[in-house]
């Protein structure tokens, strides 16, 4: 493998090494984003906050690393290319559709569809099992129901849980992650964003998080997207770029 240092696509500030990505057969990379321009008005006390971003583009099953401090909009992105928010200007494409154009249920059987989700705290269903939490995202994406009940199993029992029909709280919070991993891949993404995975783990089960993590959208075939500020995760990506370098940005948000 080649590394390669320096400007990426439109001044990207980034560390590459040139990988083999996913074999879906489809010529859509799994994000494309062209133009991107964010911003909300002031608030009373609060800065007003602008997220400009000309070129960002993910081939399907890549791996890359977005870094950047606290506050630099890390977060309000991923919530863009997630259509949970819409751009001021500008595409986000995940797997050739451009998300901001489908509107209402279609967007959110869109997102359910094609792109998974791991959050900081996991946001898990309290009083749920490992298992109904799965079921609960295949059913939210419409998936067949036949199909179901076998495709949360496999997941859950690939990322070494045993006790699929324990509640999530009586789960250890590394179990806990397997199941939000489990749930973001349940309905075969295109697309996995991860915002700060570990940021609640000590620096071993941070390790451990990122390869199970990893591991996972490989043999799904999903590409992955992770946001951090801690520079402990860059050794374990082939592509790093930093947000201040990708983008520019005015204001402070949380991220």
């Amino acid at each position: 493998m080649v590394q390669r240092d320096g400007p990426a696509e439109d001044g990207l500030q980034s560390r590459t090494m040139e990988r083999p990505t996913g074999n879906k057969g489809d010529a859509h990379p799994a994000l494309e984003i062209r133009g991107l321009r964010f911003a909300h008005a002031s608030e009373p006390r609060r800065r007003s906050f602008e997220l400009t971003l000309p070129a960002l583009t993910l081939a399907r099953g890549e791996e890359m690393l977005l870094v950047g401090r606290s506050g630099c909009g890390k977060s309000t992105l991923l919530q863009l290319i997630a259509g949970l928010l819409d751009p001021s200007a500008g595409t986000i494409l995940v797997g050739g559709t451009e998300i901001n154009t489908l509107r209402g249920a279609a967007r959110d059987r869109f997102r359910g569809r094609e792109i998974g989700m791991v959050f900081q705290t996991f946001h898990l269903l309290t009083g749920f099992t490992a298992r109904e939490n799965v079921l609960a995202a295949l059913l939210m994406a419409d998936a067949p129901t036949a199909d179901r009940p076998q495709r949360a199993e496999n997941l859950l029992r690939s990322l070494g849980l045993e006790d699929l029909d324990a509640r999530v709280e009586e789960l250890s919070v590394g179990q806990q992650q397997r199941v939000a991993i489990a749930r973001a891949l349940a309905c075969r993404p295109t697309l996995v964003l991860a915002d700060e995975p570990t940021a609640s783990l000590d620096p071993e089960n941070s390790v451990n998080a990122l390869r199970v993590l990893r591991d996972a959208c490989r043999e799904q075939g999903a590409a992955l997207l992770v946001v951090s500020h801690d520079p402990a995760v860059e050794p374990h990506f082939a592509r790093v770029e930093r947000l201040g370098a990708a983008a520019s940005t005015r204001g402070e948000v949380a991220a």
